[in-house]
């Protein structure tokens, strides 16, 4: 299923307080877009609305097909969503809990095939879950966990992928772990990854832009180079950074102290 997504003039807002603001953005077939910005900037609330969790005005559309008027198969059939603290049923197996990533090409009153579950045990082996695969969910540490959600929205082999803060509970080896896959199937696939990420040097690494929220209104876009500078993150995140430009094109944010704290 190839897919665009496109939204045009989109806003969310709670109780008449909005939260994004007139954000005009188009992201093409196989491309990675990281949304960044400080605590309240509105990166979760708009990736919740294009998962089809949360209301919005103006437009936001999936492959051409506006998102408020799927039905929940069609949109999970569309958007596999990671949030950023995903509630899990303690009492469920590992591999049965990413099997749900399966759900919205299994009938109402039939049972998951054999591709299905091939699916998944592929997924175990390439996020290192094989020995927890039988453990109960509510056994697993934090960053396990955060595996296994991964691993259920990787199983919906939807054409847009959403991930809230996906490596916060990961250690440094399955962070790289986790995106190099994701960024691996992207590719393989042709999926629109949509991402919310606080660590910057990540967020640069992995995306091909950055779009940069600020009281939910788009303050910034564009490559990592462009984006991430010393001026723009002391005026919108009040804090003082040293920007490293690699000859490889990475770009390393380095937060510093400020000369009172030393």
């Amino acid at each position: 299923m190839m897919a665009n997504l496109l939204l045009r003039n989109t806003r969310v807002e709670y109780a008449g307080c909005p939260v994004v603001v007139g954000l005009d953005e188009q992201v093409a077939v196989g491309e990675w877009l990281c949304v960044i910005g400080p605590n309240g900037a509105g990166k979760s609330s708009l990736l919740r609305a294009i998962a089809g969790l949360v209301p919005y005005s103006g437009n936001l559309h999936i492959a051409g097909r506006e998102v408020s008027t799927l039905t929940a198969r069609d949109t999970a059939r569309h958007v596999a969503f990671v949030p950023q603290d995903p509630v899990l049923p303690d009492d469920m197996s590992v591999a049965d809990y990413i099997l749900l990533g399966r759900n919205p090409y299994v009938s109402t009153f039939g049972r998951e095939s054999a591709h299905d579950r091939e699916v998944v045990a592929h997924l175990i082996d390439n996020l290192s879950l094989r020995i927890h695969a039988r453990r109960m969910l509510g056994t697993l540490s934090g960053g396990e966990r955060q595996r296994v959600v991964i691993a259920r929205a990787l199983a919906q082999e939807a054409p847009v992928l959403l991930l809230d803060e996906p490596t916060s509970a990961l250690d440094l080896g399955h962070q790289q772990h986790a995106l190099e896959l994701v960024d691996r199937l992207r590719r393989e696939r042709d999926l629109i990854v949509v991402s919310a990420m606080h660590d910057l040097t990540l967020a640069g690494l992995y995306s091909d832009r950055l779009l940069l929220l600020h009281q939910g209104v788009a303050v910034a876009r564009g490559a990592a180079q462009r984006v991430l500078r010393s001026e723009t993150l002391a005026e919108f995140y009040g804090v003082s950074a040293r920007v490293i430009h690699e000859a490889d094109g990475t770009v390393v944010v380095v937060p510093q102290r400020s000369a009172g704290d030393l």
